[in-house]
């Protein structure tokens, strides 16, 4: 399932990151590595906020469609 589909305040984990290379990439910089725990905190406009390895970081719903957990 995406990281975007995912309910507010459940924890989940990272199974895979899609797109290409250069995504990937980036949003592993950020802290989305498969087995990471991730929380989804709320949504504003188009981005979905996250909680991942301690920090709050806002992700657009594009990025968030990305991140299979």
């Amino acid at each position: 399932m995406p990281l975007a589909l995912a309910e507010i305040g459940e924890e989940t984990m990272v199974r895979r990151i899609g797109g290409d290379r250069e995504v990937r990439k980036h949003l592993e910089e950020m802290g989305f590595v498969a087995g990471s725990n991730v929380t989804v905190v709320g949504r504003m406009g188009g981005s979905v906020i996250v909680s991942v390895k301690g920090a709050r970081i806002a992700i657009s719903r594009e990025m968030a469609l990305r991140i299979y957990v």
